[in-house]
């Protein structure tokens, strides 16, 4: 049985950085401080949901002073996105993990629907598949639990675009992976979606 690692993909919470695309409902500092608190409930429920080690892997690196204005638990292990796009900053963290022999779940913090239960449901249906799939209703996913690394995942994607989910599932069904793929869950992208946010 191979240990899972949640990683979770994170941008600073900073105005102009952050939920851009919230900026005309919430200007940039609200949309920053959403981000602020999105990231912070998302590393709640990760380490919640006690299915092995968390890491935030972030931009700008985990050495940037604008790190240290949250207060993030001690057993979160960190690590730098690097350069490129979604896709390549995600199949650097996914081969690493897959290469030290472990299953990798990879999250953003966009979706505050993703629950402990979604988290572990994930973890433990790496036990008997290889993948574990939450997609979202814009068309992208929240939650991508890999036992096995292939770059097909990641290479050539139309990524932020309604098509994500659509064509890593079919490049899943031409690796041959088996795939527990799950009803969509409402990320927050764009001002229409603020309807999602969980109530306080």
């Amino acid at each position: 049985m191979k240990p899972v690692r949640i990683v979770i993909i994170a941008k600073a919470p900073q105005p102009g950085l952050a939920k851009t695309r919230l900026i005309p409902a919430l200007g940039a500092q609200g949309a920053a401080d959403l981000a602020r608190h999105m990231l912070i409930h998302t590393l709640d429920k990760a380490l919640s949901a006690n299915i092995g080690t968390v890491e935030l892997c972030v931009t700008p690196a985990p050495s940037d002073p604008v790190w240290q204005t949250l207060s993030i638990p001690d057993a979160v292990h960190w690590s730098d996105q690097g350069d490129g796009d979604l896709g390549e900053r995600m199949a650097r963290v996914a081969q690493r993990v897959t290469n030290c022999g472990e299953s990798v779940v990879l999250i953003g913090t966009d979706c505050p629907e993703l629950s402990v239960e979604h988290l572990r449901q994930a973890g433990s249906e790496l036990q008997r598949v290889d993948v574990s799939f939450f997609p979202t209703v814009d068309g992208g996913y929240a939650l991508l639990a890999l036992k096995h690394f292939h770059p097909s995942l990641f290479t050539d994607i139309a990524w932020s675009t309604d098509s994500v989910a659509f064509e890593t599932l079919c490049r899943l069904e031409q690796l041959g992976w088996t795939v527990q793929s799950h009803a969509k869950v409402h990320d927050i992208d764009e001002p229409a979606d603020l309807t999602w946010l969980p109530n306080p």
